[in-house]
């Protein structure tokens, strides 16, 4: 079962496949966040002077070069200095030389519940352009709740196995309370295993975290990389402090316009999309599993596989079987970037066949399940944040019901299953602190908005939408597929960003790569 907004995701399979997410927390309701309003020209608190004066101390860690700190927060930042702060994990790798160092650049892999700090040491400090690190220290910072920071939990790994494999196309009333009671025990751990921070992981929070984080590092204007929903952290940086903002630049965009029912209901259109992109390819190819017709034939053979599974569960050599669910969570796994294609091809044909280990393996690639049978905290860190910024996208299931038609409109694939992922947050017993609203960044540097027109987690109209919101914004197109542009093989996306991080000069309007 899908425990996770289909809203804001990131990773791909290559680096870390892509997420998104809804679900719970647990504590009492505080007062709701201040909205984005410009904080960047006000003198800092006195009562938050301490933590922007602090000092961090640094020492090595991660592998060569890097190096790792402790930045502290306050837990609630109504109430700084008050001795409930939260540590954040900080992680950074210096500039390389040669040339001048132009300061810190802030990356954050999306999610929410995607770690920073690990995306830093396994990727970005190799993977980013060697001209790039050479005049930037690249920086880090797991956000609340998320990896080092004071992660949330919420259930055992055995509890999140059984949580994934619960049935999330109900059929009837006994299915959809079991569903429900799913919810609800998912969102009761969350409150009891993390009460203390879960209502103080919103993006506004983090984004307040950000900006200490940047004074902290002695630099006088942020620089910032962020995909999928770091799209929405940055931009939300951007709205609080826009004369802070330096060289930002938002890969995979989120619209903060958007309902959070609207955004599932883009979303699973997204993935139909990225079905068709993949069903497309496979029909041409001998062997396809899903035959060598049409499009729709295709879609009809792997929804009649997917029925199958609902009654008819098949092996995976372990002690797990491939459920529907599970299925359903496998192929989206492989939506999220086409160099999984051919996996997901072979997956099916051999689940079809009656071996479901492969597909299993996409589906645990999906919810961050190692081979050990553990889970990483980004299954609960991704709801937890989801939640707390947005009201739920249904509240009850008769408002799931009425909505199904028009989620299998937008994907008759996944539309049923994603449309009953969607009711997680109604069950949250934290209280959501935000609400859609558009960011504005009055008075920001150029900003450049990344949207790629096939993206299945991100659709490009989000992209279009952020981009004309921001005062100071510059859309960049990508026509391909996949989640996120930058880094992903096109030399035209690559070098108009590169040529914006190192010199500030933004690509031209409408430029469009391939």
């Amino acid at each position: 079962m899908d425990t996770r907004h289909s809203s804001r995701p990131l990773r791909t399979l290559g680096a870390a496949l892509a997420a998104a997410a809804l679900l719970l927390s647990g504590c009492s309701a505080d007062a709701p966040a201040p909205r984005a309003a410009a904080l960047s020209k006000k003198a800092v608190p006195a009562a938050l002077k301490p933590y922007y004066e602090q000092t961090l101390s640094w020492r090595l860690c991660g592998g060569a070069d890097f190096e790792c700190a402790t930045l502290k927060a306050p837990l609630d930042y109504t109430k700084p200095g008050t001795g409930r702060d939260v540590r954040l994990a900080v992680s950074r790798k210096k500039a390389t030389g040669p040339g001048r160092r132009l300061g810190s650049l802030l990356v954050n892999p999306g999610g929410p519940g995607g770690s920073a700090v690990g995306y830093l040491q396994s990727f970005a400090a190799v993977g980013y352009p060697t001209r790039v690190r050479a005049h930037y220290d690249m920086v880090a910072m797991d956000p609340r709740g998320v990896a080092e920071s004071e992660p949330v939990t919420c259930l055992s790994d055995k509890q999140m196995d059984a949580f994934t494999q619960t049935d999330q196309t109900p059929d009837g009333r006994g299915e959809t309370d079991r569903l429900v009671a799913a919810y609800k025990k998912f969102a009761d751990g969350c409150a009891s295993r993390s009460g203390r921070i879960l209502g103080h992981v919103s993006t506004v929070e983090a984004a307040r975290d950000m900006d200490v984080l940047r004074a902290a590092l002695g630099d006088r204007k942020l620089h910032y990389v962020g995909a999928s929903y770091g799209t929405f952290l940055g931009a939300t940086y951007a709205d609080l402090y826009p004369h802070r903002v330096g060289r930002l630049v938002l890969d995979g965009a989120l619209d903060p316009t958007l309902s959070s029912r609207r955004i599932n209901r883009d979303q699973t259109a997204g993935f139909e999309t990225a079905f068709t992109a993949f069903a497309k390819d496979c029909v041409r190819r001998t062997g396809c599993p899903l035959g060598t017709g049409s499009v729709a034939t295709a879609r009809d053979r792997l929804g009649a596989f997917f029925a199958r599974l609902d009654s008819h569960p098949v092996g995976t050599g372990g002690p797990r079987p491939l459920s529907e669910s599970l299925a359903t969570m496998g192929v989206i796994s492989a939506m999220y970037d086409e160099t999984a294609w051919p996996q997901l091809r072979t997956a099916l044909r051999s689940a079809m066949s009656g071996h479901g280990g492969g597909l299993l393996n996409l589906a645990d690639l999906y919810y961050e399940r190692d081979t050990d049978g553990s889970y990483a905290n980004l299954m609960y860190a991704n709801p937890a944040v989801n939640c707390l910024d947005l009201p739920p996208a249904f509240r009850t299931p008769a408002e799931v019901r009425k909505s199904v038609p028009a989620f299998e409109k937008a994907s008759p694939v996944f539309g049923k299953a994603l449309a009953w992922a969607a009711l997680n947050c109604a069950y949250w017993p934290v209280r959501p602190t935000g609400t859609p609203h558009p960011l504005r960044a009055k008075g920001a540097d150029p900003i450049v908005v990344v949207g790629t027109t096939r993206d299945p987690a991100t659709p490009y109209p989000w992209a279009r939408g952020l981009a004309s919101q921001l005062s100071s914004a510059t859309l960049l197109t990508y026509d391909g597929d996949g989640h996120t542009a930058y880094g992903r093989g096109s030399g035209c996306i690559d070098n108009a960003i590169n040529t914006y991080l190192l010199t500030g000069r933004p690509p031209a309007a409408h430029t469009r790569c391939h």
